[in-house]
């Protein structure tokens, strides 16, 4: 019997092909929606994961796989596929827009040992390639220090800040974290560069909007170069301090830059998305240890999003 926030038959048809199937030589997993529903609860609750209902399992079951799927890239497989089926279909918006939020880190973030993180394994040609070598590949517990985590220390306390692209239906594209002190305008390009939907037949990837919308944290000559190289439309409003130094320079200066009111309105959306996200507890404060675990977790809450819209 499903409970409320638990993987819809719908849903579940949609993941189980692509997870990760048993094989005779490192045993079986334990049932992928079982556990994925163990995880949906965590996420919606921040609860603390022993301490999850028993009806999804053992706990440390849970952990570990969740883990194991922020390290080797399985997440964020699920995502890109999730976006492929909805961008083959026509229903991705490409207007998309840009900003970050600060997320409060709770006191139990902190204190990994400062063993380097694991490399992500990557995603997999084939599923069955996958499975063999998974365990073999279980991420080491530990980190790099709070800064190597994405975690800093403010006025406001322990924070971490994510960065994300969200496309016209308020439904994030891309996530980077990064310490809650880091600059919004330092992460443009990696994020943007993180763009990547699949094709589901023969092609590349998608990685270019239509446009690109942004406040003014974002205006700056980098960003606005970056876009004009790969000849993405844009919607930054000028800073204060950079119309004036334009017009003291005169024709030196150079033209404003273009500004369409109404599609500035729309940056509303990557708003919405975030608050669509923090709307997962799990997200909203921080409770992992280890950055790519929180990473981890959001892109399960952005792939949640995906599903259900």
């Amino acid at each position: 019997m499903l409970s409320r926030g638990d993987l819809t038959d719908g849903e579940w048809a949609v993941l189980e092909p692509l997870l990760p199937r048993s094989s005779n030589r490192c045993g079986r997993w334990r049932d992928h929606r079982q556990v994925i529903n163990g995880i949906i609860h965590r996420l919606s609750t921040g609860c603390q994961w022993r301490k999850l209902p028993e009806r999804f399992g053992p706990w440390q079951t849970i952990h570990k796989r969740h883990a194991l799927w922020s390290a080797d890239g399985t997440w964020e497989r699920l995502l890109q596929h999730v976006q492929a089926v909805a961008d083959a279909a026509g229903e991705i918006d490409w207007n998309i827009n840009v900003d970050s939020t600060s997320v409060r880190a709770h006191q139990h973030a902190v204190g990994a040992p400062k063993d380097p993180p694991p490399a992500p394994q990557g995603a997999s040609k084939g599923v069955s390639q996958r499975s063999v070598h998974l365990r073999a590949h279980a991420p080491v517990p530990g980190g790099g220090g709070a800064a190597g985590e994405a975690l800093s220390r403010s006025r406001g306390g322990l924070t971490t800040k994510l960065h994300l692209r969200a496309d016209g239906r308020c439904r994030p594209l891309s996530l980077v974290i990064t310490p809650g002190q880091r600059a919004d305008c330092t992460q443009f390009e990696p994020v943007m560069d993180k763009i990547r939907v699949p094709r589901l037949g023969a092609g590349r990837p998608r990685r270019l909007p239509d446009s690109v919308g942004a406040e003014k944290a974002y205006s700056n000559s980098l960003t606005r170069s970056y876009l004009r190289r790969r000849g993405i439309r844009h919607v930054i409003p000028e800073e204060s301090d950079s119309r004036t130094v334009r017009w003291r320079r005169g024709s030196d200066g150079g033209r404003p830059p273009g500004f369409d009111k109404a599609r500035y309105a729309a940056r509303n959306t990557v708003e919405r998305a975030i608050n669509k996200i923090k709307q997962f507890r799990a997200i909203a404060t921080r409770y992992d240890k280890r950055g790519y675990v929180y990473l981890g977790t959001v892109t399960a809450a952005a792939l949640l999003i995906w599903l259900r819209s």
